[in-house]
């Protein structure tokens, strides 16, 4: 942060009660706490806001407070910002499973919500905002090898689910919001936007849960996509490291380097999706698998679902097995560089084990046993969605088309 600022630092955290906002993890394996954003900001000896529509679900220290409230209200986002001289906008909206369906809230919480966060910085005179964006602003199914900054974002009309636009819409927004003025302060808002990976660690309560449930009940029993295929990952850790760096990085001992700009943030380590997974899967005694389907059987089916979602979805809000955008995340090759910042921000990221996500696990009961939705019932079920789909799609003719796994941009 700045030291060259008499004045203490406090900072806001919207959506700051989830599992990068605030928790704090000691690994079984090393002994060693993990801590998120805010609690890593807490041990800097600077003041905390969390700011979430639920409070964090442990204790908070001293220093750390929670504000509730929803950045799709503007009053409440202007309410929070007294005194705040940074502000990390890392709450969205929609990023997996049947959320990633809910194009309503996604927008408003996604594009509404970050306008709201923007013009309550410039409101109320908050100097420095951080953007949790995504590699997803310039992926969207296509071929990335080492790729950087200097790519241009994913024509929106090319991006495969609503989360992904919404974000590259936010993310333009506050970059465009940089050096404009404060109006109760003196001085210009500076913004910058780090783009992670697909984030890991212990106690990761969004994806990683549906993994373990899916393996468990036998649903996991065939990969797809080639597997020479490689995508990045970020371990919670190294995305805190990332974050307090940029935040650096606004202020003026830093010539306010990261002004304006954005970052790809990841572990550094291209590794293939389904490998990566694999110590979770043995670790917890399941066979690994060996059938393999082509990338495109599979995006078609996850197309047919999100069809048949969109029309029972109020009667029956089920989770998809995978969507289209998962398809490509998972299976089509998308890593990039860290050169950009590892020289502007100072980032480097460190190297960790995934037995500590499959201890987490396993302290928490998973493991060895089976579920008791069998692999009979998913395939019953996949056969009924199938054949509902087929029935809906053969009232609009022509509707299905091969996707394009690699758009031009």
């Amino acid at each position: 942060m700045d030291s060259e600022n008499p004045i203490k630092e406090k900072v806001l955290i919207t959506g700051g009660s989830g599992y990068f906002g605030f928790r704090i993890h000691t690994c079984n394996l090393c002994y060693l706490p993990h801590f998120s954003l805010g609690a890593a900001l807490s041990k800097k000896n600077v003041d905390v806001v969390l700011f979430d529509v639920s409070p964090p679900i442990q204790e908070m220290p001293e220093g750390v407070t929670f504000v509730q409230g929803d950045v799709r209200v503007p009053s409440e986002v202007e309410g929070a910002l007294c005194g705040v001289t940074c502000v990390f906008h890392i709450a969205s909206y929609g990023m997996s499973g049947r959320e990633q369906l809910n194009r309503k809230r996604i927008e408003d919480v996604n594009v509404r919500g970050t306008e709201n966060v923007v013009r309550a910085c410039r409101n109320t005179g908050v100097p420095k905002l951080v953007y949790t964006s995504t590699y997803n602003v310039v992926f969207g199914g296509q071929v990335i090898e080492n790729g950087d900054e200097s790519l241009p974002y994913l024509p929106l009309h090319l991006h495969p689910d609503h989360y992904s636009r919404t974000k590259a819409l936010a993310e333009m927004k506050v970059l465009e919001a940089n050096g404009t003025v404060l109006e109760r302060a003196q001085g210009v808002l500076r913004t910058c936007a780090l783009r992670p990976a697909g984030i890991y660690g212990p106690g990761e309560v969004r994806h990683l849960p549906r993994i373990v449930s899916y393996i468990e009940r036998g649903w996991f029993r065939f990969l797809y996509g080639e597997l020479s295929s490689r995508v990045d990952f970020v371990h919670v850790d190294n995305l805190v490291q990332a974050h307090l760096l940029a935040a650096e990085a606004l202020d003026a001992p830093k010539e306010h380097k990261a002004a304006g700009q954005a970052y790809f943030i990841s572990d550094g380590r291209p590794v293939n999706n389904f490998e990566f997974f694999r110590p979770l899967v043995e670790g917890l005694g399941y066979p690994f698998p060996t059938l393999r389907f082509p990338l495109s059987l599979i995006y078609l089916f996850a197309f047919l679902t999100e069809v048949v979602h969109s029309v029972v979805g109020r009667l029956y809000n089920f989770q998809p097995l995978l969507t289209r955008t998962e398809v490509y995340k998972t299976g089509v090759t998308h890593y990039f560089s860290l050169e950009k910042a590892k020289r502007e921000l100072g980032y480097e990221p460190e190297q960790y084990s995934f037995e500590e996500v499959v201890e987490w696990f396993k302290a928490h009961g998973h493991g060895h046993k089976r579920g008791t939705y069998s692999l009979k019932c998913f395939l019953r079920d996949a056969l009924l969605v199938l054949l509902f789909a087929v029935v809906v799609l053969s009232w609009f003719p022509g509707i299905v088309k091969a996707p394009d796994l690699n758009p031009r941009c």
